[in-house]
């Protein structure tokens, strides 16, 4: 029953009672008609008993039904339940209540009303099925346990009002631990130390007002170390406004160097230990990143606000050398070298492999070999480069890597951090000594078991890395092949030293010209065939402007479209007035897409949304069962996504008052 049928008994009573003038009056007119209206008022009388009969037996029923489903009890002991309780009908309409559930509910009369305008939206029927559900009522929360009973529902309505509301402040108020660090200080500290000490000065003023505005406390733990905890009820409205700390501390700084900082910051630990302890985890992955950004991890999942700076250039060469050293001594308990790089290896990736190779040999001597596929690496001219010059063979294949790999053998990767991207991912869980040399910026999915994790996303490639790991160990046996190969991957990342080229590269390049490499015959290895020369040149007339990125697509698959398609994504940066490249291709099994920028655009946050990864500059990503169309519209998507997010803060920035 839907409809409060005893809420239209007056309305019938009123009918009947005008109907009975109207046959008074009409008996002076017309006895027929007097007749006629008598029998049409009677009979509504008696439908009008009849109903309020039917509805109240039917009523009894269903209490009467209800009671004997709870062992007998009639609706008098319902009533005295300390608890709101309900009577549900077949329909869903309340049947009958007792006086706890009408007070809950304002003191207004609920028979006839649907259950579910008291359940939150919820299905009786799922209720039933559960072992309750949370409702709000009139600013109250119950939680509503529901029993079948024959024809009809008894709802218990049981009031935790203060409970809930503690369990929220209880979590509101977990103490969330957030470590913070000052990126780049050695850069001003290198220009002025009176200047680097404003700066400090106003950096530690932006934390303490950060931290003020929060009621969090705050704690000063080394020169340019902070520890803050907040309230977990503060980090939403932080996320929701997505740090504005970041563009605070930007705005720190010179048009030489702007002041960034990195911050690890815990949810949902149960203890302070373990938040810090977990914060370590998460500061340390957006160092990994190239700082300037946040890192909140929670339940081993992170999120990742910021990260528009490029990475600081480390001065420094002191972790170089520790690593250096864990290295060495690594591959002294080793009885085999094997090193590998990133599947679809290009110059970076084999030439930081031939450099290592060669020091593992000749220096350590030991058995050591490049995993490789040849097929399809894009570094087939490196590889033939070698392959003519080099007494010995220097390469295998994954298959035979994982013939001869045993337990002291030692694995070392380059150019990536990913097992998802290795040549060879059975190589990698087979081996169990482990060591990691990379460059671009840190994933969520790293090896996490490595002997050695040498990690710098300052860098400007995984050649530079080697170079300056190679010149700490014995490093006479390098030759002028050698140090070809690692010159060739330091030209291929920072574009001919272009993008991302500090003290360090110049050093490392100055360092393998002085080993014997030769720029012309690098020059050489940089050339390709007409073939993929044509393809380049089509990819890059087909693009098309977004927002100032050009994107291409092209659904060729021939062998050398991989490398075209990276061509021409350098390519078209060359074109005025753009700024990021994007060339898709593929097939509908497999999507893929480089992306390219000189830096202003953080292609890498791009593809991230997007599943992939990579560097500032330099980014891909794969998708899988997806068209080249679908592929072009999510990418404009993540594109708009990412600079609508930086126009908010630059447009902040702006609109930020200046300081005095």
């Amino acid at each position: 029953m839907r409809k409060k049928h005893w809420m239209l008994s007056p309305w019938f009573i009123i009918f009947t009672i005008v109907m009975l003038l109207m046959t008074t009056i009409s008996a002076n007119y017309n006895i027929i008609v007097f007749y006629v209206e008598l029998g049409i008022t009677v009979l509504s009388i008696a439908a009008v008993i009849a109903l309020s009969l039917r509805f109240s037996a039917y009523i009894r029923g269903i209490v009467r039904s209800t009671a004997d489903r709870i062992n007998g009890i009639d609706r008098d002991y319902l009533e005295r339940y300390k608890y709101p309780v309900a009577v549900v009908g077949m329909e869903g309409d309340i049947v009958w209540c007792n006086a706890r559930f009408r007070k809950a509910i304002g003191g207004r009369s609920p028979e006839g009303d649907h259950i579910n305008n008291y359940i939150s939206g919820y299905d009786i029927v799922d209720i039933i099925d559960s072992d309750g559900v949370d409702v709000a009522v009139d600013g109250r929360e119950f939680t509503v346990y529901c029993l079948n009973a024959d024809g009809s529902t008894v709802c218990h309505f049981i009031e935790n009002t203060y409970y809930k509301s503690t369990v929220r402040e209880y979590h509101a108020s977990i103490p969330c631990v957030a470590l913070i660090t000052f990126d780049n200080a050695e850069d001003f500290v290198s220009s002025s130390e009176e200047y680097y000490s404003t700066v400090a000065i106003s950096v530690e003023a932006n934390l303490q007002r950060w931290a003020n505005e929060y009621k969090a406390m705050y704690k000063k733990i080394t020169n340019n170390r902070y520890m803050i905890i907040f309230r977990d009820a503060d980090i939403d409205h932080m996320v929701n406004q997505r740090f504005p700390i970041l563009r605070d501390i930007r705005s720190i700084g010179t048009a030489r160097h702007i002041a960034t900082i990195s911050v690890g910051l815990c949810r949902g630990s149960k203890t302070v230990r373990e938040s810090e302890l977990n914060a370590r985890k998460a500061l340390e992955m957006a160092l990994g990143r190239g700082g300037d950004q946040v890192a909140i991890i929670r339940d081993n999942t992170y999120e990742f606000f910021g990260g528009t700076a490029a990475a600081a250039e480390k001065v420094s060469k002191v972790r170089m050398r520790v690593i250096a050293n864990a290295i060495s001594r690594a591959v002294a308990d080793a009885d085999k070298v094997y090193v590998m790089g990133h599947r679809f290896s290009d110059l970076d990736c084999v030439g930081a492999a031939i450099g290592m190779q060669c020091i593992m040999d000749k220096t350590f001597k030991k058995y050591s070999k490049v995993v490789i596929n040849r097929e399809t690496s894009m570094a087939q001219q490196l590889i033939e480069y070698t392959d003519e010059r080099l007494e010995s063979d220097i390469y295998t294949t994954p298959e035979e890597a994982l013939r001869g790999i045993t337990p002291k053998s030692l694995l070392i990767i380059v150019d990536t951090h990913l097992a998802t991207s290795l040549e060879s991912r059975e190589l990698y869980e087979r081996a169990k000594k482990i060591v990691v040399i990379d460059h671009h910026r840190k994933a969520v999915n790293y090896i996490n078991n490595a002997l050695v994790f040498c990690h710098e996303p300052s860098a400007s490639s995984a050649c530079e890395m080697c170079c300056e790991i190679i010149s700490y160990l014995d490093d006479k046996p390098l030759g002028y092949i050698q140090a070809d190969a690692l010159l060739s991957g330091i030209m291929l990342d920072t574009k001919n030293f272009v993008l991302k080229t500090g003290v360090r590269t110049f050093e490392a390049a100055a360092y393998l010209r002085r080993k014997g490499a030769n720029t012309l015959t690098v020059k050489e290895l940089f050339s390709g065939s007409i073939d993929t020369y044509r393809e380049k040149v089509d990819i890059v007339v087909r693009s098309e402007v977004h927002r100032g990125c050009a994107i291409s697509t092209s659904d060729k698959l021939t062998d050398d479209i991989r490398l075209a398609s990276a061509q021409a994504a350098d390519e078209m940066l060359t074109l005025k007035g753009i700024v990021a490249s994007f060339v898709i291709f593929g097939d509908h099994k497999k999507i893929n897409i480089s992306a390219r920028s000189y830096g202003r655009i953080n292609v890498q946050l791009i593809m991230e949304k997007m599943g992939g990864g990579g560097h500032q500059t330099m980014a891909a990503t794969q998708l899988y069962n997806s068209s080249i169309e679908e592929a072009r519209k999510q990418l404009t998507e993540a594109i708009d996504n990412v600079l609508d997010e930086a126009e908010e803060d630059n447009s902040d920035k702006q609109n930020k008052p200046k300081k005095d």
